[in-house]
């Protein structure tokens, strides 16, 4: 039988007197926006374009564009491998919650949105590093991403996911540079266009092993598609306004962190390659340094190594070869 891990949910609201936890990720999303002398102002920008973005969606009945906002909780998961009350933070993820202020009422949003993990900085910024160093014409090894993928999966299984949300998390990332996406003919009335690709990035089939789906669309006024990762039926299990709470939330950050990509100004093409190197495209007025985060990537990803995965490697392998996933049915959209 598996070893049970005992797993805890914080939050901690994110707005403008927004401060990181010590446990948090400083490559977050919102983490990165809440540091340095400007740290409030772009915490006040970020959650306006936010807002401004999920009403331009939301715009039946809100004829002035004000009728909603959206509160953004930040969800820290924590696991204590041995059960002595040392835990060790796994995943934040995101939790919005829209106010309908000519109602006065309270709409649930999505959980998920971004996604932060020390343990994926681990495998990616020093295990493939190192993979890639011995072997840099070798695909990643066979096992990258398991233990990772089986630890997500233990805690939306845990009762302290249960206690908390009702539904599995839907992640929505930036679509993958190094790979060529195809506008299709479909398209879903909050979603936008959908677009499809032949074969999987390496984040997609990291995210595989999470247990999740990956489907690429672009809403309505985007310049390019984004990446939703889910379990179950994405257009079926959600609400409109959760997915609109999703999409303006997360558009949002990769307009700053990414804006050759999302703040580019042209739309997506019929067959789309997304570049880093694309020139025409608009800053927000967000102060971020995307060169410090990529650094801070691998000191976490080392972090990780020496607070997590070696002092409970033991533990972690034994546990991970006997913990049995219990949905392996991940449809493929990409073909």
């Amino acid at each position: 039988m598996s070893k049970e891990f005992t797993c805890s949910i914080k939050r901690i609201r994110f707005d403008e007197n927004y401060h990181p936890a010590d446990s948090t990720r400083l490559t977050t999303n919102f983490a990165n926006l809440a540091r340095g002398e400007h740290r409030q102002e772009n915490l006040r920008k970020t959650l306006r374009m936010i807002n401004n973005r999920f009403n331009a969606l939301a715009h039946s009945d809100n004829p002035t564009a004000d009728r909603y906002s959206v509160d953004v909780d930040i969800i820290s998961a924590n696991m204590d491998i041995e059960g002595d009350g040392n835990e060790f933070p796994i995943i934040e993820m995101l939790k919005t919650t829209i106010i309908d202020h000519k109602e006065n009422k309270c709409i649930d949003g999505m959980i998920g949105n971004s996604f932060s993990s020390y343990v994926r900085d681990y495998d990616f910024s020093v295990v493939l590093l190192e993979h890639f160093d011995k072997n840099p014409s070798s695909p990643p090894p066979e096992d990258f991403g398991d233990l990772h993928g089986k630890l997500f999966q233990y805690l939306l299984s845990s009762e302290a996911y249960k206690a908390n949300f009702n539904k599995q998390p839907v992640i929505c990332l930036s679509v993958s540079t190094s790979k060529a996406y195809h506008r299709t003919a479909n398209q879903h009335p909050v979603l936008g266009v959908e677009y499809r690709q032949d074969e999987y990035s390496l984040t997609d089939d990291y995210f595989h092993k999470m247990g999740l789906t990956v489907r690429y669309f672009m809403p309505a006024d985007s310049a390019a598609p984004l990446a939703f990762y889910f379990a179950g039926d994405l257009l079926s299990d959600y609400t409109d306004f959760e997915l609109i709470s999703a999409i303006s939330t997360m558009e949002t950050f990769q307009k700053i962190y990414r804006p050759e990509i999302y703040n580019a100004n042209s739309t997506a093409a019929q067959v789309y390659q997304p570049s880093l190197k694309y020139q025409d495209y608009s800053l927000t007025q967000i102060v971020y340094d995307r060169e410090e985060r990529s650094q801070m990537a691998v000191t976490q990803g080392k972090f990780t190594e020496e607070q997590f995965i070696k002092p409970y490697q033991a533990i972690l392998e034994e546990w991970a070869a006997s913990y049995v996933v219990t949905n392996h049915t991940v449809k493929k959209y990409a073909a």
